[in-house]
């Protein structure tokens, strides 16, 4: 397939690059050269394939897009939460695969052990993580158990000096590739505590998943345990129970926020570009009223999750962020990115299922991003109980 050529141009229509500092700025355009340079290139062949494009991870290291909020004496990039966002709003822009890789290693792996574990632990990973010279994956969600991961059959048992884990997690991304697996597991008093787990510990396996229709340029597998001795002092110092993973999700949803956005911002890009190109009935299908009602709402829909990225993503630097309202703006990212997927798909005719353009690829990546890290109804759920103070899990 030949390259393609990425002319995307940024839509603000509410001029929000003036709420940027220039360090904002810098990271945001540093990071977007490199997805049209080193991305937008390759992503259509590598998703056609089903394949991961595994040379990207020191890439991705070196760029700074692995934990950048994470602190600088452990290999992080000492950021706020805006430039973590924008970095991640780039990517996926690129592809939802590439951010999967990185909101993975920052949120799932790398600030687990920066947030909860010992001071040997972050000294162990996080500089290798950071690099790039390692990749990590995070093990909650199971076979039957993904919405309610307190209801996890994977366990450990004391043997001394080590303890003895048992399991399966599923639909685990970067875990083919991963040296390192941040798993959360039961103790026999039913508590549940994270561990780290590495490549090359007997009886750990990560059989690939085949057969994707999304997410194919990311590596997903599963995470298998059969009698894996995990020495206790991989095991989290400074945290038990649920609080651990949840923690670690509210912080990748944020990312995804952001993320899927990205995603919308192609589409529109395309599909505006397009509809100043094609010409039927002796004019530009741009001119016509049903396709600019299309482009209008996708533009308004852009303008209303970036501005609520950005506000959120002040409120996560100065610590005043919740869990809900980081679920609200993944939620509604996701939602107006598959919708303005769809609409750009329609206005694009039968080119829009083609691999000459990235709307059908980014469509069905976000079939998956609105299901992972808490699915659209459980996002609304979420509001929900905290609106009304009415708990309608149980």
């Amino acid at each position: 397939m030949a390259a393609r050529t990425d002319n995307f141009i940024s839509p603000d229509y509410f001029k929000i690059d003036e709420l940027l500092t220039e360090e904002h700025l810098m990271i945001r355009d540093m990071v977007r050269s490199y997805v049209k340079k080193e991305i937008s290139p390759i992503i259509e062949d590598y998703a056609q394939r089903a394949e991961f494009p595994e040379h990207i991870v020191k890439q991705l290291g070196e760029l700074g897009c692995f934990g950048p909020t994470i602190p600088v004496e452990y290999g992080g990039g000492g950021l706020d939460y805006v430039s973590y966002g924008l970095m991640m709003q780039e990517l996926e822009r690129g592809d939802s695969g590439v951010r999967s890789t990185a909101s993975v290693q920052g949120s799932l792996v790398m600030h687990p052990i920066n947030a909860y574990g010992s001071e040997a632990q972050k000294q162990k990973y996080l500089p290798k993580l950071a690099s790039g010279e390692w990749l990590g994956c995070f093990g909650l969600t199971e076979p039957d158990h993904g919405s309610d991961p307190s209801s996890m059959i994977t366990n450990f048992k004391d043997a001394g000096d080590h303890v003895i884990l048992n399991g399966a997690k599923m639909w685990i991304s970067n875990a083919p590739f991963a040296q390192v697996a941040v798993v959360w597991a039961k103790n026999e008093a039913g508590d549940i505590h994270g561990l780290i787990v590495e490549r090359g510990m007997e009886g750990f396996s990560t059989p690939t998943t085949h057969g994707k229709w999304s997410l194919r340029a990311s590596a997903t597998g599963e995470l298998v345990f059969d009698n894996v001795k995990v020495p206790k002092e991989n095991i989290f110092p400074n945290v038990k129970g649920l609080k651990g993973p949840l923690g670690c999700l509210t912080k990748a949803r944020y990312g995804i926020a952001w993320g899927a956005v990205g995603a919308a911002m192609d589409c529109y890009d395309t599909a505006l570009r397009y509809s100043l190109e094609r010409k039927q009935f002796g004019r530009e299908i741009g001119g016509f009223q049903l396709q600019q009602k299309k482009l209008a709402e996708m533009v308004t829909e852009i303008t209303k999750a970036q501005l609520l990225n950005w506000r959120l993503g002040v409120l996560m630097s100065a610590g005043k962020a919740t869990p809900q309202q980081v679920s609200m703006a993944k939620r509604n990212a996701c939602e107006i990115a598959t919708n303005i997927c769809r609409d750009a798909r329609q206005m694009l005719g039968g080119m829009g299922i083609t691999g000459e353009y990235p709307v059908m690829r980014h469509m069905m990546n976000l079939e998956s991003v609105i299901t992972y890290e808490g699915t659209h109804d459980i996002h609304l759920l979420i509001t929900g109980m905290d609106v009304t103070g009415l708990n309608a899990f149980k």
